[in-house]
């Protein structure tokens, strides 16, 4: 027997307040669980919902935003994963493949995995069905790391080799793309030079030391580059 998927990020705070905007109490809302959805939730768990002491799972978020007349993302923290934003746009998981071009099956894989798989094509649709942008793409497909990996190698090898592998990652503009990359290079190489100029030390460590901490915050770097 699979285990049951984690519960989503839920908004206690946002769910009490829109049920108090609607004037109703938290037996309302579990009457209406019940009345419209079949669910047979008791005042308490709302309750306990609104606490943050316990969260509803998939089906419950989508009953209880009918309930209080919201959409499921308004219910949600902030999403980070595909399942949760996915599930804050109430696209079912078959739609959400058939709208990327995957097999509904394939795509529940990689969505449990946290590990994106689809190819660049896929993915642009992907980031469209889904509204995200670069910045929230990478992190819902589970690429942090390899993007941090790659923008390293860019930065202090040959930055050209890396436009086509980031262009996979990203649906940005690849003019613009090629345009970060080189500067990410251009920065971290200035860095690097600062070793042999008069204001080092002999040793060079602190010119060594400001290259390692420009590569500990690459992918920062990149982003404030990009824009994104």
């Amino acid at each position: 027997m699979q285990p049951s998927p984690p519960s989503p990020p839920f908004n206690a705070l946002a769910a009490r307040r829109l049920r108090e905007a609607l004037g109703m109490a938290p037996a309302h809302v579990a009457y209406g669980l019940r009345a419209q959805y079949g669910l047979g939730v008791p005042p308490e768990t709302v309750i306990a919902w609104e606490r943050g002491v316990a969260a509803p799972d998939a089906t419950e978020l989508t009953a209880l935003a009918g309930v209080l007349w919201c959409s499921p993302g308004e219910l949600l923290a902030a999403a980070t994963t595909l399942r949760e934003h996915r599930m804050a746009r109430a696209i079912a998981p078959g739609d959400l493949a058939r709208r990327v071009g995957l097999d509904a099956k394939a795509y529940l894989r990689m969505e449990e995995s946290g590990r994106w798989r689809g190819n660049e094509r896929q993915t642009a649709a992907l980031a469209d069905a889904l509204s995200l942008g670069p910045r929230e793409l990478i992190t819902a497909t589970g690429r942090d790391e390899e993007l941090a990996d790659m923008l390293r190698s860019a930065a202090t090898t040959r930055w050209q080799a890396y436009v086509k592998p980031a262009a996979k990652l990203l649906p940005m503009d690849r003019h613009h793309l090629e345009a970060v990359l080189q500067q990410l290079y251009a920065d971290y190489q200035a860095r690097m030079v600062a070793t042999n100029s008069w204001g080092s030390d002999v040793t060079g460590d602190s010119g060594g030391e400001a290259g390692r901490q420009y590569l500990a915050r690459i992918v920062d770097h990149f982003w404030e580059l990009a824009r994104l």
